[in-house]
């Protein structure tokens, strides 16, 4: 008689509030409840500044200046263009709904802590989502989180710990890290554990109109039946293998065919074949009961149905890493188009990886720094802006001195503004006038249209980043030259100049609730990696200065040296010498031997 052993089984829970839809009508209908329906109102880049949609200064706007010198700023016709992987080449972005946005970014497997190459993924898509809603769209944005995977198994299994239990343990760590990062939540961050119903509704259409087939309690993908898979990708089917996480399976019509669902069962020939079949559960897998028998989901399947559960399936952005392109996200396009032949995706939207030594970092190749390790060096800060001064679609290669560059750039930066609020502080922001001086004027505007041209280019941040430097070294002159301290308007000058900053550091996820609490942050880092603390930096500035004094330039030298050698720079002043975190002399030096 045949023998079932049993493991945990997981039930599946009741629907979740948005059901998989079946056609496109429900699809527009879904996608439009899905958003406020009070707020219609759709801004393109800044091309009307009023005072309800002006999102980064100033009350009123128009083409010219004004005999007042009030500041203005032009509007700007330029309009959002992205990288479509799809159709390889830039496009300009225009949503299925007016004045609302659909967006699905792939989540974490959570089995273990996150690394780098997924703290890119998730800054860029940030980024895309501070731009969007910075333009005035409402934005949907679905994350979702892996809690069902063999790699999850396969940790959980070492650990003798329950799978879901980890990854959800795992899936907290996430949500750490990205509170670190400066990350905003998601609209909604769906589980495959919890989506069981939707899943199981949507292999069910895939075979009812004859896209998979069934082999002993799996379910297999039959890409044969799709001619256009591959058109992400731009692969051929003769060339396609069994993907990642796809095992190759001698059952399979076609290799690169995939699994819908996996049986969580084995079937054990007898010894003699007037024996029933035994039947026994895989050692510590979870399953769910399905109309396939018990099992579980294959990789692809879950962001398909959890996307259309919350966003209908036809929607405007799906992203995630280059490493998605194949097999996962041409896997999700071949099932979502077998479910629903309305089923379509406006940008599919990929950022480049993170290299060491030109090797892409990952878990698999074991080459990698988790987000853990780096933030206990260096600011979340300084490492976002690491992530962002390169173009989200170009690799960027990890290293210490990038790192290093990053810390003494956002130093800089939120230094200049500390300084500008002290002394906006000890005068009455009412009793400022809204005037600017004309030099002001120019190079606020001229940020400003830096700002709206780079970020309607296909977001590209690193063009942003430099554009600071103007209006920074703006508000270092009205400051601390004495030319600047005279200058007219010098106080409204530097009120416009700081909230401009401010909210363009917003959209970048740059801002800091505090510019001193954030300076003090980095100066402990830069002293950990120093390997110095607060009072052994002051002694050695003590002890430079009395050098100073008794002329002995030679060691007054030495020690300023010392200092830098190990990434804090000696600043003087007529008020004395203060310390700022540098490069540290030697990664300076390679610096410019490598330039």
């Amino acid at each position: 008689m045949a023998t079932l052993l049993l493991v945990k089984c997981y039930k599946p829970l009741p629907p979740i509030r948005f059901p998989l839809l079946r056609n496109s009508l429900q699809t527009t209908s879904h996608y439009l409840s899905s958003f406020n329906p009070n707020n219609r109102r759709l801004f393109r880049c800044l091309s009307s500044l009023s005072s309800s949609s002006q999102p980064l200064i100033y009350e009123k706007s128009s083409s010219k200046f004004n005999g007042d010198n009030k500041p203005q700023i032009p509007p700007s016709s330029t309009q959002l263009w992205l990288h479509n992987t799809m159709t390889r080449k830039k496009e300009l972005f225009t949503p299925k709904v007016e004045g609302k946005v659909g967006m699905y970014v792939c989540g974490v497997t959570a089995y273990d802590l996150s690394h780098i190459g997924h703290a890119r993924v998730y800054v860029t898509f940030d980024v895309l989502y501070r731009y969007l809603r910075h333009l005035g769209y409402q934005v949907h944005y679905v994350r979702n989180f892996t809690d069902v995977d063999d790699k999850i198994i396969a940790r959980a299994n070492e650990l003798g710990e329950d799978p879901i239990s980890l990854s959800r343990r795992y899936c907290e760590e996430f949500h750490k890290d990205m509170v670190h990062l400066h990350c905003l939540a998601p609209s909604v961050e769906p589980r495959v554990s919890d989506h069981m119903p939707q899943i199981m509704d949507m292999i069910k259409q895939i075979l009812d109109n004859g896209f998979a087939y069934r082999v002993d309690g799996d379910v297999y993908f039959s890409v044969d039946k799709l001619p256009e898979y591959g058109q992400l990708s731009g692969r051929k089917l003769e060339d396609n293998r069994a993907g990642e996480r796809v095992a190759v399976d001698s059952r399979k019509k076609n290799p690169a065919d995939f699994a819908l669902w996996k049986s969580t069962l084995i079937w054990i020939a007898p010894d003699l074949p007037d024996l029933v079949i035994q039947v026994s559960a895989k050692e510590g897998e979870p399953f769910w009961e399905s109309p396939w028998g018990p099992g579980r989901p294959g990789w692809h399947i879950e962001c398909s149905a959890m996307s259309a559960a919350y966003l209908g399936h036809s929607f405007d952005i799906h992203g995630g890493g280059m490493d998605l392109v194949f097999p996962h996200h041409e896997n999700e396009i071949a099932q979502s188009c077998a479910a629903c032949k309305h089923s379509n995706v406006t940008f599919w939207i990929h950022n480049g990886f993170v290299t060491i030594d030109s090797e892409k970092m990952s878990k698999s190749l074991g080459n990698f720094f988790t987000i853990r390790q780096v933030i206990e060096l260096y600011h979340p800060l300084a490492m976002r802006l690491f992530l962002i001064g390169t173009h989200y679609r170009s690799p960027i290669n990890y290293s210490v001195v990038q790192l290093e560059s990053a810390s003494e750039r956002i130093f800089y930066i939120y230094q200049t503004l500390k300084d500008c609020e002290n002394v906006l502080s000890q005068h009455d922001a009412a009793s400022l006038k809204d005037l600017t001086a004309s030099d002001t004027l120019d190079s606020i505007n001229k940020f400003h249209n830096d700002f709206v041209a780079s970020m309607c280019d296909d977001l590209h941040t690193p063009v942003v980043l430099a554009a600071l430097s103007d209006p920074l070294k703006t508000i270092n002159d009205l400051l601390h030259t004495r030319k600047g301290k005279k200058q007219a308007m010098r106080l409204e000058s530097l009120a416009a100049l700081e909230k401009i900053i401010r909210n363009v550091l917003t959209v970048l996820g740059l801002n800091p609730t505090s510019y001193l609490e954030v300076l003090q942050e980095l100066r402990e880092k830069a002293l950990k990696r120093a390997k110095l603390t607060e009072d052994q930096v002051l002694l050695k500035i003590e002890e430079r200065t009395a050098a100073r004094k008794n002329k002995e330039y030679e060691k007054s030298d030495a020690v300023r040296k010392d200092l830098a050698a190990v990434g804090i720079a000696l600043m003087d002043s007529p008020e004395g010498t203060t310390w700022r975190p540098a490069v540290p002399l030697e990664l300076q030096e390679q610096q410019t031997a490598a330039t």
